[in-house]
């Protein structure tokens, strides 16, 4: 389906890479992004409604339970959205000869090493929402269309609820601030996700233009599973640590509480997280040709555009 007039359908767009998604795709044409009221992703019979009304060119979805404690306990929801829902979308999408750019997450794996993990490494996610996940990974790979799963780790941005906005509050109203300092990955701003879409869609439908065939023909050869995070590694200890250092020179004179590094079992949650969430990119580099920024210079970039909206 080359039909370049076809629209866009996104979901989550009030999600931190939805919503930074839909001003970018706007400008690549129709797009079509529904809030959760609009489509309830755990309805089956509405999610097929919707995409065969629609007969979209790409479904990119980033929407996803991301409540990874609330999940031990809304099993059934978490697997509705992170699993079904893709699953019925990749069906849907295989009938219309349509594409999927999916989201997917580090928490397949179990965290343990030190090595960054590549595409083909055993899984083996250690909580529900993990689970959930890998599993929406799997009915999408099996559902007939073609599709690119980007595995991401730690997202954040400038709106939004999120660790990097929590600390900044924090920093704020507290004199110290305990965090985890042995769990390792890197922070991926949600706006180089965006700017990733964005690279793959407009290659594949160039492809597709250059040679004159469909555009699920273009994908083929580089459908499958990606690891997509910002470049680099730190903690959550290190993420915080960064982030007040720029947040210090932003603002001389503004008090900020300390910092104390603690580990994961000092503050133990309902649900486990990998202690190594570190990822190897290098398949996205060298099969779509886009290099992830590196998470320091996502930072600072990000701190920018809170110190402006402030001053709004």
């Amino acid at each position: 389906m080359s039909d370049t007039h076809a629209p866009i359908l996104l979901t989550g767009v009030n999600g931190q890479v939805g919503s930074q998604l839909l001003p970018l795709l706007k400008c690549m044409g129709a797009v079509v992004a529904p809030t959760r009221e609009q489509l309830d992703l755990t309805n089956q019979d509405a999610i097929r409604t919707m995409v065969r009304a629609l007969r979209p060119r790409w479904i990119v979805n980033p929407a996803a339970y991301t409540a990874v404690d609330k999940a031990e306990k809304e099993p059934d929801l978490a697997f509705a959205i992170n699993a079904i829902a893709p699953r019925v979308l990749g069906e849907e999408a295989a009938k219309l000869g349509s594409n999927v750019l999916h989201f997917s997450t580090d928490y397949v794996f179990d965290g343990r090493g030190t090595e960054p993990w590549r595409e083909d490494d055993a899984v083996a996610p250690l909580g529900v929402y993990g689970a959930s996940k890998l599993k929406g990974e799997r009915e999408l790979a099996s559902s007939g269309a073609q599709h690119l799963i980007f595995r991401t780790s730690w997202v954040y941005g400038a709106a939004h609820n999120n660790f990097l906005r929590t600390i900044l509050r924090l920093a704020g109203e507290r004199e110290e601030i305990k965090i985890v300092a042995d769990q390792h990955g890197a922070p991926t701003w949600a706006r180089s996700l965006a700017r990733l879409i964005v690279h793959t869609i407009k290659q594949s439908e160039a492809k597709a233009a250059m040679e004159k065939i469909e555009l699920s023909d273009a994908i083929q050869p580089v459908s499958g599973t990606y690891h997509a995070c910002d470049a680099g590694e730190t903690t959550w200890f290190g993420f915080a640590e960064e982030f007040l250092r720029l947040a210090q020179q932003a603002e001389p004179g503004k008090r900020l509480a300390r910092l104390v590094p603690i580990t994961t079992a000092d503050y133990p949650t309902p649900a486990q997280r990998p202690s190594n969430s570190r990822m190897n990119c290098e398949k996205l580099k060298n099969n779509l040709g886009f290099t992830m920024p590196n998470w320091r210079d996502s930072v600072g970039s990000v701190l920018s555009e809170i110190v402006a909206q402030s001053k709004a």
